[in-house]
């Protein structure tokens, strides 16, 4: 019989759970991801490691638990992260707009997750309401108190650490809403496309929103144009990786329709799999190979079933491409993932680009 957690009151029930673990460890569904876990940590103990260390560590495993548990029972529903100020009046105009946005995302079947504060996180918690709601609150001298919105929600989670709480902030979301905000919205922002730009997030829209006729975003576009390309310290390519407007339409647009033929995307071995909700004519995957092979290592791009690696797995009955992918070209390849859901044809039951 398994020791549970809670009954860890002492080191002879501790030293008990860790003898049933170890018992049921080949049996366990994950068990080699677990070993090595456990083994990190026994490596550790015999190692020079500060008292501070284990206190970050062990702070950090918690933060990382509390985000799973909430997260789990929401896998299969895409989410929007929005940033924003948590400065902005509640009588301002771009507050307004994030309830709007929110709300509007909501009605498209995604879920929303802020930073649990005031300003345009309450705005973003107030348009999705309680029920889509995740908050992920960060422990701050000022400022960070929970929004009424999502006060006491279960969805609410609280972080010690920026790092870990950035981790579900981007491991959720199937898409990146940004309003103009302080230090720690542009922060999020160059964060965001960090990540993007290397392929450690995504592929997956991020929209930068502003005020109508507003600038906050396109000076920032224009300091990217010309000093980053200009100096080529970015790619020409690497602005596609964000839509900027001040029309609610249009960013709405930009994220529901990311995922109108595309679905998902991995990688099984060297094969770069990207699952479709719907199959390409074989006219349009040669007008990809054409358009795209920059793209690739070498090979084409190919239609194919789940792959061997991939039975199991819930998207199994989808629709794939696959291709060696570069690994360097992520701005490229949402510009292609953009052609296939414009060339395409959606079929009416898989029209729900909120699941996943």
């Amino acid at each position: 019989m398994a020791v549970s957690p809670s009954s860890y009151s002492d080191s002879e029930s501790f030293a008990a759970a860790l003898h049933d673990l170890a018992n049921r460890l080949p049996d366990l569904k994950h068990g080699k991801y677990i070993q090595r876990a456990l083994t990190v940590l026994m490596r550790l103990t015999g190692e020079e490691v500060d008292r501070l260390d284990w206190k970050i560590l062990s702070a950090a495993m918690q933060d990382l638990e509390g985000g799973f548990q909430v997260f789990y029972p929401y896998r299969h529903i895409r989410k929007v992260s929005v940033f924003g100020s948590a400065r902005t009046p509640v009588d301002k105009p771009i507050y307004r707009m994030a309830v709007d946005f929110s709300r509007r995302m909501t009605e498209q079947g995604f879920m929303v997750i802020t930073g649990a504060g005031e300003g345009i996180m309450a705005a973003g918690n107030e348009g999705a309401g309680r029920e889509n709601s995740f908050g992920l609150n960060i422990n701050l001298p000022f400022e960070q108190g929970s929004n009424r919105y999502i006060e006491d929600d279960p969805k609410l989670v609280q972080f010690k650490y920026f790092f870990t709480r950035k981790l579900f902030f981007l491991r959720e979301s199937d898409a990146i809403a940004l309003f103009p905000g302080g230090f720690g919205t542009l922060d999020e922002a160059f964060e965001s496309l960090t990540l993007s730009q290397t392929g450690k997030y995504g592929p997956a829209p991020i929209v930068f929103i502003d005020n109508p006729g507003g600038d906050y975003w396109q000076s920032l576009d224009r300091h990217i144009r010309d000093h980053l390309i200009t100096n080529g310290l970015v790619s020409p390519n690497d602005p596609s990786i964000y839509t900027i407007t001040d029309d609610l339409d249009q960013a709405c647009a930009a994220i529901s329709n990311f995922y109108r033929v595309y679905h998902s995307s991995r990688y099984v071995n060297h094969l770069f799999v990207m699952r479709l909700n719907s199959e390409l004519s074989d006219e349009t995957v040669e007008q990809l190979n054409e358009e795209y092979g920059d793209l690739l290592v070498k090979g084409r791009i190919e239609k194919s079933a789940a792959l061997p690696a991939e039975q199991g797995d819930e998207t199994v009955n989808l629709p794939r491409l696959v291709f060696e992918f570069n690994q360097k070209s992520a701005a490229r390849l949402g510009q292609m993932i953009r052609q296939i859901n414009e060339l395409g044809a959606l079929l009416p039951e898989s029209d729900h680009p909120e699941r996943k």
